[in-house]
């Protein structure tokens, strides 16, 4: 090799060595520093692309899932109420049951109707304040079934059914048995003839103030109940449907979000390992550096007298 004072070829090679070993010590303690084997495209380009595509699918999953929550707050806040106007209607019947009681004076029956109206304005008072975020599916104001997102790409849905459990829903409102042809009430009704009479106490709201009204109030308190029931049921079952639902997307947002970490976290054991076996190459390669730009001055040697 020739020796030469304008190149020094060891100082160059030496020189390279330092540059990769501080390129490389840089690139771990990144790693060290944000957790991150693959921080960009330029990292691995093809790791990154389907890493962000998951990100990507987890972000809506999250919006996914504050949307169940929301239908299960509603669901809730309506099987709250709903249960209260289930209780409220056997009270119903324990007042109208006491008003049939032929045995009953006027003045008693007048008691029993007080107490029993002021339920009927309970029942009426709960189904309307059944609200989670301005959403109510017991008032009977709307018809349309609520839906909640139910997958990352918005495709499917949960619905929610309302649910009519006002005084006109469950049959005990004035003419309710006329405007609700669909009632289970109805059917009860309408095998019976009616009398004119009967028909006045049928589009009339309940009272007990005599005999025989306490007696068509003690069977439209039991359709309602029937009423009741088979709607609470039907709310029960698609709350319960929301909450399995929200526990299998809460499960599939923590599968995505440790299959994004087998693609790009960095293993820290090892980083650490390599960031140590670095910093000792870094500091061989700095000596050996000084030692290569150290070799021409072994060329005044030559010319010394």
């Amino acid at each position: 090799m020739t020796t030469s004072i304008h190149t020094n070829t060891s100082a160059m090679i030496a020189l390279q060595n330092l540059n990769r070993t501080n390129d490389q010590l840089a690139a771990t303690q990144s790693r060290v520093n944000t957790g991150l084997k693959v921080q960009g495209a330029k990292d691995n380009a093809a790791v990154w692309a389907v890493a962000q595509g998951q990100r990507a699918d987890r972000g809506s999953l999250e919006a996914v899932t504050t949307s169940l929550k929301r239908a299960t707050s509603i669901a809730d806040v309506s099987l709250a109420a709903g249960e209260q106007i289930s209780d409220i209607l056997l009270e119903l019947k324990q007042k109208a049951t006491a008003a049939a009681d032929p045995s009953q004076s006027d003045a008693s029956r007048a008691s029993f109707n007080q107490e029993f109206q002021a339920l009927l304005s309970s029942i009426q008072s709960f189904a309307n304040n059944a609200i989670f975020d301005g959403a109510n599916i017991l008032n009977g104001a709307a018809t349309a079934d609520l839906t909640f997102l139910a997958s990352a790409d918005g495709k499917e849905t949960i619905a929610v059914k309302r649910q009519n459990m006002s005084l006109a829903g469950l049959g005990l409102a004035a003419a309710s048995y006329d405007s609700d042809k669909a009632t289970p009430a109805i059917d009860a009704w309408t095998d019976d003839a009616a009398t004119t009479e009967d028909e006045m106490l049928l589009n009339a709201a309940p009272d007990l103030l005599t005999q025989e009204k306490a007696k068509f109030a003690l069977r439209r308190v039991n359709d309602a109940i029937t009423v009741a029931s088979a709607r609470l049921s039907e709310l029960g079952a698609q709350a319960k449907q929301i909450e399995r639902h929200t526990t299998y997307v809460g499960k599939l947002s923590d599968s995505l979000e440790a299959g994004i970490g087998n693609l790009v976290d960095a293993d820290l054991a090892k980083e650490s390992a390599r960031l140590q076996a670095l910093q000792v190459q870094q500091q061989l390669g700095v000596q050996a550096l000084s030692i290569a730009n150290q070799a021409p001055q072994v060329i005044l040697s030559l010319f010394k007298g």
